[in-house]
């Protein structure tokens, strides 16, 4: 899968609510009422991830969690991020 160009990251980035690039990944943090809500969040993103075979970096603190989005064996954005980014959006 081919990396991203940069104008193409900016154009579909603009496209997301939320999201903001961190040098090679995109990120956004998802709050939740409290931590088992968080621990809920990231079982729902789970099997999305897995049924994409893509899968991102989640950080839970507390009622907040984070998720970073790169293929990582391309180094950089592709469009499997963007796409997977949309599928969480719709949680």
């Amino acid at each position: 899968m081919p990396l991203l160009s940069e104008a193409e990251i900016e154009g579909m980035l603009s496209e997301l609510d939320g999201w903001s690039r961190e040098g090679e990944a995109i990120t956004k943090d998802f709050k939740r009422d409290k931590f088992t809500g968080s621990v809920e969040f990231v079982n729902e993103v789970a099997p999305v991830a897995e049924e994409m075979g893509h899968h991102p970096d989640l950080a839970i603190s507390w009622d907040t969690v984070t998720v970073t989005l790169s293929t990582h064996s391309e180094g950089g954005l592709t469009d499997s991020d963007f796409d997977l980014a949309r599928r969480i959006d719709g949680l």
